[in-house]
């Protein structure tokens, strides 16, 4: 089975490349502008917003993975989300359809729903709180109007991750458990907010079940490895990795939110980018769970309960810290 990837060389591509690689079933090719750090031989390098570049590279295969995307809090200017996330998908589209390629994975996102909403199934209205969320679902619609073309032959799986962490990963959440993991973490507001967490080796395992189940047709997924833990569970488990007792310390999140606009507006003057933000911390004091039926009901059973999956991530970043 052949397998194109747009996006691999990044945090959730590698795994999945690597998950793949396990069996000899798949060929898979890495279409991405920069290239993987492991899988160099698999991997040709186009960027997304370049049509004509990704007509030379996409080449017929059974499925696609599209994972592609401009995802970080910090992207300066805006309109890039849209420049790479609606219309780049659209130019990979176009070729997929040059290339008869029918059946597409796309990560979308929970952002997709906003902030502090109550457990969001799938059916839950979209309401995204900043441009990357609008990004992704615009890029959600695109491809159903892009399924809906011809849904007798084409399949479409749909994956909004809540946030995804694991050993490698230098995003949001790494950074959150590094400085918990160095001691030097301050919890802002009281803690009692519950967030929904995917551990990599789980999101992969996922998309790979999708593909080797044959499932066709359009499905829509929320992913979210349960049970949803509070920042003080998260911050407890932490403690238990690395033995040590964190400062009791709390800030209020006035002051914590108000330190951010003040890290937003340094930023702005310097040009830096700094990993405290406003919208970080608004992020971080929120309530993001999400409902995860349709995923169990799929049959898919994740490979690794996520207190492991946090535990091995934070034992790798305190060995990190340490060296």
């Amino acid at each position: 089975m052949e397998i194109t990837i747009i996006g691999g060389s990044g945090f959730i591509g590698t795994n999945l490349i690597s998950d793949l690689q396990e069996s000899l079933r798949y060929t898979v090719t890495n279409i991405d502008k920069a290239e993987s750090s492991i899988y160099s031989p698999l991997t040709q390098i186009a960027d997304i917003r370049d049509k004509a570049k990704l007509s030379q590279t996409i080449k017929p295969s059974d499925w696609c993975v599209l994972l592609a995307a401009e995802h970080r809090d910090d992207v300066t200017p805006p309109s890039l989300y849209f420049d790479v996330n609606v219309a780049g998908n659209k130019n990979v589209l176009d070729v997929l359809d040059q290339q008869g390629i029918k059946k597409v994975v796309f990560t979308s996102t929970v952002a997709v729903y906003g902030l502090n909403k109550p457990n969001p199934d799938e059916n839950f209205p979209a309401e995204p709180f900043n441009a990357y969320g609008e990004s992704k679902w615009q890029a959600e619609e695109l491809l159903r109007t892009w399924y809906q073309k011809d849904p007798e032959n084409r399949t479409l799986i749909i994956l909004r991750p809540s946030v995804v962490f694991g050993p490698g990963n230098r995003g949001n959440v790494y950074n959150l458990l590094r400085q918990i993991a160095s001691g030097k973490f301050m919890m802002v507001g009281k803690g009692n907010n519950k967030k929904s967490m995917a551990y990599i080796k789980n999101i992969t395992g996922f998309i790979k079940y999708c593909i080797e189940s044959g499932m066709s047709g359009y499905h829509l997924f929320n992913y979210a490895d349960k049970p949803d833990l509070t920042m003080n569970d998260l911050v407890r488990i932490a403690e238990g990795a690395v033995g040590r007792n964190l400062p009791p310390v709390r800030i209020p999140y006035f002051f914590g939110y108000l330190g951010g606009l003040c890290f937003d507006i340094l930023a702005r003057l310097t040009g830096k980018k700094y990993s405290v933000s406003s919208i970080r911390v608004k992020k971080f004091c929120a309530n993001t769970q999400y409902d995860n039926k349709a995923v169990s009901n799929s049959g898919y059973r994740p490979v690794c309960p996520l207190h492991d999956g946090l535990t091995r991530t934070i034992e790798t970043i305190a060995t990190e810290t340490v060296s």
